[in-house]
C-alpha cells in the first residue's frame, strides 16, 4: 500500500527536509535522537493502521517487536506473553540444552487448537507427577489412559478440582481422577469441538477413535485465549510461535538438533560480531540440513557484513552492535555503528533481497521504534524496553523504595560465568580473561505486558499515522521513493523535543517519553 497523498501534488521545489540518503551520507554515524521524521498527510484513523511485518523469510507477525535472547528477559513466560500479544520472543542460551528446549516445549505447548501431541498419564502415576508438569509447563489438566501414552484408551482425566486440596501427593491417579468424560470423534472439525466444549462447560476435550483411544486433546482456556488474543502468533498447527538463541560453537550442534526436536520456529545465532567465518559455514550447514528452519543470523552493522551472511542462507539479519543501554562494546572494543545508520545501510542492502532485518538495540520508547521502522527495519528487538515487567525472568526488589528487577548484558561479567550463553555470545568461553561488554544493574517496574505492549503499539500506530503510512510496507516503500521526509535535529532541538520549562512533571507510562 502506498503512502497516503495530499490532495494537491506536492512539486519537488517544496518538498521540506531531506531524503533518507541524504541525511545518512553524512560524515558522522547518526542514533534514533539525531532526527526526526516530517509528517505526512492523514486521511485514516489509528486503528487504521497495520503492524503487521515479516520478521524473516517465512515468519510474520502482528507486531513488529521481538524480545531479546538475554537472560533477564526471555524465558518461557515473556516468549508466551509476546506470543500471545502479536510479537515473538527469543529464549536465552545461558540453560543447558535441555533446559533450554524445556523452555521452547513449554510455549510450544501453551496454546492449541487441536493439540496432537497431548501430555498423557497412566492410573498408577501420582499427583506428584501432575504437579511437576504444572511447574514445567503451566498447566494440570492431563488426560490419563490405560498405559500413560498417546494412542491407547482413554479412561479418565485430570484437573486442578481434583487435586488441589489433596495433602497426599503420592496418591495414585486412580483414587483421584474423573472418569465420567465427554469426548469427541476423530475427525470431529474445530467449529463443533468447540461446541461440545461449549455446552458440556468441561476444561478439556479428549479426542478419540472408534476404539477410544486418545488422538488429540483440546482446551477450554485455549478457546478463551483465541478469543482474548486474536493477533497471537501462531505456527499452521495454531501452536504459538518461539525463536531460540544459538551459538556457532560445534557443541552447539546437539542444542540446534534438540531445539528443532521441541518445535522452535526461528534460530537466533547468538552472536556480538556475526561476520565470521563460523557464522558463514553455520549458516550453510543448516540450511542444507533444516532447510524448514529459518534463521537469524547476526549481529551486524555494515551492508559487507550483511550481504556475506544473507548469500550464506540468513533468512534475516540481526543489526547492532553497542548501542545497547547496557552495552559497553563501542567503548571497550571500538567496533560498531551509530545504529540509525546501522539499520538504514544493512536494510537497504537486504531489501534487494527480499529479507527483513531486525533493528537490535538503542530502543528506549515509543519513537525509536517508529524510527528503526521507518529506515528500514521490519521489527525492533527489545531488552531494556521489556525489563523489568512481570513476564521477564527474576524477583523484585526494592532499592531506595523503587519496585526493580536486575537486567545484565550478555557480556556482562555475571552473564559469562553463567552456562555459557554470554560467553559463547562474545567468544571468551575458553579464556581465562575475559573482557567485559556489557554491565549489569537494574531497571525499573513496568508492570504486566499485557498492559504495556499494547500501550507502546498504539503510540506506534499513531507514529505511522503521523508519517502518512497505513502499514509497514507502504513506510518502507515511502523511505526507498524519498518520499518520506527526514530532518536532522541539532542538541538544542533535542532538548526542545522532550520535557522541559517545568518544575515538576509526572512521567507517562515508563517507555512512552
Amino acid at each position: 500500500m502506498a503512502r497516503s497523498s495530499s490532495p494537491k501534488s506536492s512539486s519537488k521545489s517544496n518538498l521540506d527536509g531531506f531524503s533518507a540518503a541524504q541525511v545518512f551520507e553524512k560524515d558522522q554515524g547518526i542514533t534514533y535522537k539525531d532526527f526526526l521524521i516530517l509528517p505526512g498527510y492523514i486521511d485514516f484513523a489509528p486503528q487504521d493502521v497495520s503492524l503487521e511485518t515479516r520478521i524473516t523469510r517465512n515468519v510474520k507477525t502482528k507486531l513488529p517487536l521481538i524480545s531479546s535472547p538475554m537472560d533477564t528477559v526471555t524465558e518461557s513466560q515473556m516468549a508466551i506473553t509476546m506470543a500471545l500479544l502479536g510479537g515473538i520472543g527469543i529464549i536465552h542460551s545461558n540453560f543447558s540444552i535441555e533446559e533450554q528446549s524445556a523452555q521452547v516445549e513449554r510455549v510450544k505447548r501453551y496454546e492449541n487448537g487441536f493439540i496432537t501431541d497431548p501430555i498423557v498419564l497412566s492410573p498408577r502415576h501420582t499427583i506428584a507427577d501432575i504437579d511437576n508438569i504444572a511447574e514445567r509447563y503451566g498447566f494440570h489438566g492431563v488426560p490419563i489412559t490405560e498405559d500413560g501414552t498417546l494412542m491407547t484408551k482413554v479412561v479418565g482425566i485430570v484437573a486442578n478440582r481434583d487435586v488441589d486440596f489433596e495433602k497426599n501427593r503420592n496418591l495414585p491417579l486412580a483414587k483421584v481422577m474423573t472418569t465420567e468424560l465427554v469426548t469427541a470423534p476423530k475427525g470431529v472439525s474445530l467449529v463443533e469441538a468447540n461446541e461440545i466444549l461449549r455446552k458440556s462447560k468441561k476444561g478439556k476435550l479428549p479426542i478419540i477413535d472408534k476404539n477410544g483411544r486418545l488422538v488429540a486433546l483440546m482446551s477450554r482456556t485455549d478457546l478463551k485465549k483465541n478469543r482474548e488474543y486474536p493477533l497471537a502468533t501462531k505456527d499452521d498447527q495454531k501452536r504459538l510461535r518461539v525463536g531460540a538463541a544459538v551459538s556457532t560453537h560445534p557443541h552447539d550442534r546437539e542444542r540446534i538438533e534438540s531445539l528443532i526436536s521441541r518445535g522452535v520456529d526461528l534460530l537466533v545465532v547468538d552472536s556480538a560480531q556475526g561476520y565470521s567465518k563460523f557464522q558463514i559455514d553455520l549458516l550453510k550447514e543448516l540450511k542444507k540440513k533444516h532447510p524448514e528452519v529459518d534463521i537469524m543470523a547476526g549481529n551486524v552493522v555494515t551492508r559487507e557484513q550483511g550481504e556475506a551472511l544473507i548469500k550464506a542462507g540468513a533468512d534475516a539479519l540481526r543489526i547492532g552492535m553497542g548501542p545497547g543501554s547496557i552495552c559497553i562494546t563501542q567503548d571497550t572494543m571500538a567496533c560498531g555503528r551509530s545504529q540509525a545508520t546501522a539499520v538504514y545501510y544493512t536494510a537497504l542492502m537486504a531489501a534487494k533481497h527480499k529479507i527483513p532485518v531486525i533493528a537490535d538495540g538503542g530502543i528506549g520508547n515509543i519513537g525509536d521504534i517508529a524510527k528503526a521502522l521507518a529506515v528500514g527495519g521490519s521489527a525492533a528487538m527489545c531488552g531494556s524496553l521489556l525489563a523489568g515487567s512481570k513476564e521477564a525472568p527474576g524477583e523484585y526488589y526494592y532499592e531506595n523504595g523503587v519496585r526493580l528487577k536486575k537486567f545484565r548484558g550478555m557480556a556482562s561479567i555475571e552473564a559469562m560465568e553463567g552456562s555459557g550463553g554470554g560467553a559463547k555470545r562474545y567468544n571468551v568461553e575458553d579464556q581465562k580473561i575475559r573482557v567485559a561488554q556489557g554491565v549489569s544493574g537494574a531497571v525499573v517496574d513496568k508492570g504486566s505486558l499485557f498492559e504495556f505492549v499494547p500501550y507502546l503499539m498504539q503510540g506506534v500506530r499513531h507514529a505511522l499515522q503521523d508519517m502518512g503510512c497505513r502499514d509497514i510496507p507502504a513506510l518502507h516503500k515511502a523511505l526507498y521513493s524519498s518520499k518520506l521526509r527526514f530532518e536532522p535535529r541539532s542538541l538544542a532541538a533535542q532538548a526542545q523535543g522532550g520535557v522541559h520549562g517545568l518544575y515538576s512533571y509526572k512521567k507517562p507510562i515508563i517507555g512512552a517519553e
